[in-house]
C-alpha cells in the first residue's frame, strides 16, 4: 500500500468513526493527522481535553496548543490532533471508543 492510499484510508476511517459522536473533522491533505473539533462535547482546554480523553476513552491526542506556547490554551479552539498513521484494526477500535464517550 502506497503512503498516498495509507493517508486516505485513515482519514476516512478518522472521519468516518469520529463522525458518529460530535466530533467534528477537519479535513487535512498529506500528513498522518487528523484535526478533530470537540468543542460540542466539552469546554475544557485542548490541553484538558487530551488528558481526559487519553484516561476516559484510552485514544491518546495531541493539543493543538502545544505547538504555539505562547498562546494561552484556554483560549485556543476546542481542537485536538489525533494520528492515524495505526493499522486497520487500532483506528476501528479507537473510532469505537469515541463513540461510547
Amino acid at each position: 500500500m502506497s503512503c498516498q492510499r495509507s493517508i486516505s484510508s485513515g482519514e476516512m476511517h478518522c472521519g468516518r468513526n469520529s463522525q458518529d459522536r460530535a466530533f467534528v473533522s477537519r479535513l487535512c491533505h498529506a500528513t498522518y493527522f487528523q484535526l478533530l473539533d470537540y468543542s460540542a462535547i466539552s469546554e475544557l482546554p485542548d490541553t484538558e481535553f487530551a488528558v481526559w480523553l487519553t484516561k476516559e476513552a484510552g485514544v491518546a491526542a495531541i493539543p493543538v496548543s502545544a505547538f504555539d506556547p505562547v498562546v494561552d490554551p484556554a483560549q485556543t479552539p476546542r481542537v485536538v490532533r489525533l494520528c492515524f498513521a495505526k493499522t486497520d484494526a487500532t483506528l476501528v477500535a479507537a473510532g469505537e471508543r469515541l463513540r461510547r464517550l
